[in-house]
């Protein structure tokens, strides 16, 4: 078998675990019933998956030309108060791009 023929086999099939693996939990979903407990707790899920992966993205990344790379931290935190203002997500995502692009130019 040659390299080609064995890196595309073992794409094909991790593909396919992965799919089974995720389509299992929409099938387990109709048929089991989950205690109230945990219903509790997978409502707190993506409020704590959201900031694992924006906080890493905010402060650790090292590529800002600025001082310490201020302009993410500042760009974010405009985001958030105009998320919190507004309610809108388009107008979160423009002001907190707006903002970072100009910063990034400026600094």
């Amino acid at each position: 078998m040659s390299e080609s023929t064995s890196f595309v086999l073992v794409a094909v099939l991790l593909g396919l675990g992965t799919f089974l693996i995720r389509f299992s939990f929409i099938l387990i979903v109709d048929k089991v019933t989950f205690p109230e407990a945990v219903v509790r707790m997978l409502r707190f899920i993506p409020a704590s998956v959201l900031p694992a992966i924006i906080v890493p993205a905010v402060l650790l990344h090292g590529t800002d030309g600025g001082p310490v790379g201020l302009a993410r931290p500042v760009a974010a935190l405009v985001a958030v108060l105009v998320a919190w203002k507004t309610r809108s997500i388009l107008v979160t995502i423009l002001s907190g791009m707006g903002v970072l692009w100009l910063l990034r130019v400026v600094l």
